[in-house]
């Protein structure tokens, strides 16, 4: 890796290119699918999964593509990868927060920003980044469903303010600035974006969800960090097992979670 400043179109290449690999780390920690559909590689210095099912794969960095889009665009102010149980409550929202530092003409996004930091630096700072990941079962402890029940998860891009897609338009659908895509059923493509259920977006949150910050790195021309959040409903049922966010009929009790 060079020490040489990053550029913005280094430092968009290089945020994604992470945010995809955490994805594939958060569905494996947290056992969304079993440990045999992944292989353990090396990035960023430090062991890593990911998953070996191709349409999986496909799905994922399909999506990350759709995300980059927007984000050299500087419409991105969070990417939230959401865990969520078979009547789509949300359990935990791990949320990538972007910040742009700098304004930047189109014509000089290939030129080094003086004052940046190295791909180099930034490698170091990601390989802290999964250390995190790769030891957050012992935060958050064992995402445990009644009844055997298994978890799924969704991709939410929320946009800031006043922006709606731009990049990507033909596979968006309704534009709004909370969007996702869905995992329950992953094709070669991407499905398309499509507005989110708001309690799986950030301002969904109840005030009791529990919020945890895992690690947050300045590049000097884009800001990420990464947190993760307990909903209301998950750590109830942590508290009482036999507590359910859903009647006999499957009718929601609670708005925010």
């Amino acid at each position: 890796m060079s020490d040489t400043p990053l550029t913005w179109n280094q430092a968009v290449k290089g945020i994604t290119e992470f945010i995809e690999v955490a994805i594939h780390t958060i569905i494996y920690v947290r056992q969304i699918y079993p440990g045999d559909l992944f292989v353990r590689r090396k990035k960023y210095d430090t062991p890593v999964f990911q998953s070996r099912h191709p349409a999986l794969n496909d799905y994922i960095s399909g999506t990350v593509k759709a995300v980059s889009d927007e984000l050299v665009l500087g419409n991105v102010d969070k990417v939230v990868v959401v865990i969520k149980d078979r009547n789509q409550v949300a359990l935990e929202r791990f949320v990538f927060s972007i910040q742009n530092m700098i304004e930047i003409e189109s014509y000089n996004k290939d030129t080094s920003v003086q004052d940046a930091m190295s791909s180099a630096k930034l490698g170091q700072y990601f390989r802290s980044f999964l250390i995190k990941l790769n030891m957050i079962e012992s935060q958050l402890g064992l995402l445990e469903l009644p009844n055997g029940d298994e978890a799924t998860f969704a991709i939410v891009l929320e946009l800031k303010e006043n922006t709606v897609p731009s990049a990507s338009k033909d596979n968006v659908r309704n534009p709004s600035q909370m969007l996702k895509t869905d995992s329950l059923i992953f094709k070669k493509e991407p499905p398309p974006w499509v507005p989110a259920d708001r309690q799986h977006t950030t301002s969904g949150a109840s005030e009791e969800a529990q919020l945890h910050l895992l690690r947050a790195v300045d590049t000097g021309i884009i800001s990420i960090s990464l947190a993760v959040q307990e909903s209301e409903q998950k750590l109830k049922h942590t508290k009482d097992p036999d507590y359910s966010a859903y009647d006999i009929n499957g009718k929601g009790k609670a708005k925010a979670v």
